[in-house]
């Protein structure tokens, strides 16, 4: 992953100053799910892209052993090499962007990773997920234990109640002690947008988050009833761009829950080139969280390739 967000001090003029223009971005949102996609090769190319963009995720109550262990073997062979063939890409080692577990799950994918030889990270949600309303010193050990485990980066998510009432600094505070427990792994800040109440709040605790020093900033957890929009995307990705332009701070872009669809990683792409430009469109900087997403873009690769969409039996599933 590229250099690390150090973090700035915290500027509250800035964070209370700024505005979102509700209907603009309603209108931009809508424009750009109407946008005609790429076709035929391109769409092939643009899909790859995303599969190396996906954080490959399993957040059950009943996951096991043995299914992080296929988790991450289909993570390291996220495409049917046959069909990598056909579109003569085999030798480019396309994976996921991650895999990413609970932290009680850590070991067990680390583990198999190192056995099948593959170097991707392993992420680790953490901090009381998905609420983030058990005690500070808990969610603080939870990340301590999480990197012990060798999680190279930790998904946290924020403390709702502050950014509703307002109480940034306190906020601001308690992304950067995440932050000093996660040591060397990459922080990803959970903003959970869905509990959030205002375009204007999401933008201000993108704000927040980045001056905490995370190295990226992630929509929702998948399990509030609103997740990953492009209206609230458009409000992150703006604050991101406002941030780099201020700073010069790179800071990176997560959209998790409810992601389904391979024309849908396609819009999320294109708003990304758009908006932050090509230097995000990687999985340094971008990162899409999903456990069904892969299927379906694997699936539409199929189609691509044999001109036939795919049964069942035809495409292992992690």
């Amino acid at each position: 992953m590229s250099g690390r967000n150090p973090g700035i001090e915290l500027d509250l003029a800035w964070i209370s100053k700024a505005q979102v223009n509700q209907p603009a971005v309603l209108r931009r949102a809508e424009q750009i799910q109407t946008r005609r996609t790429v076709k035929k090769d391109w769409q092939a190319a643009w899909l790859l892209r995303a599969v190396t963009c996906i954080d490959l995720t399993t957040l059950s109550g009943d996951d096991t052993p043995s299914n992080i262990h296929r988790l991450c073997y289909k993570a390291k062979h996220p495409i049917r090499d046959d069909l990598l063939q056909k579109l003569k890409v085999e030798d480019l080692g396309i994976t996921n962007g991650a895999v990413c577990v609970y932290s009680a799950r850590v070991q067990d994918a680390v583990q198999t990773l190192k056995e099948i030889g593959c170097s991707i990270p392993v992420a680790s949600v953490a901090t009381g997920f998905p609420a983030g309303q058990t005690p500070l010193k808990t969610r603080l050990e939870e990340v301590r234990m999480a990197v012990e485990d060798g999680a190279s980066e930790i998904d946290i998510v924020i403390n709702r109640t502050l950014a509703l009432t307002g109480q940034w600094e306190a906020l601001y505070k308690e992304i950067c002690l995440f932050r000093q427990a996660c040591g060397d792994a990459h922080m990803k800040t959970i903003l959970g947008i869905g509990e959030l109440g205002s375009l204007t709040n999401v933008y201000r605790a993108s704000l927040a988050a980045m001056m905490a020093g995370s190295d990226f900033i992630k929509t929702s957890t998948g399990k509030e009833s609103v997740n990953a929009t492009y209206p609230v995307a458009i409000v992150m990705v703006r604050a991101i761009r406002e941030f780099y332009w201020k700073t010069g701070i790179k800071v990176g872009f997560k959209p998790a829950g409810g992601i389904r669809s391979a024309k849908e990683a396609l819009v999320w792409l294109s708003l990304i080139k758009e908006e932050l430009g090509d230097e995000w469109l990687n999985a340094e900087l971008f990162r899409i969280g999903a456990s069904s997403l892969l299927g379906d873009i694997e699936r539409q690769i199929y189609h691509h390739v044999t001109g036939r969409y795919a049964a069942h039996h035809d495409l292992p599933m992690a």
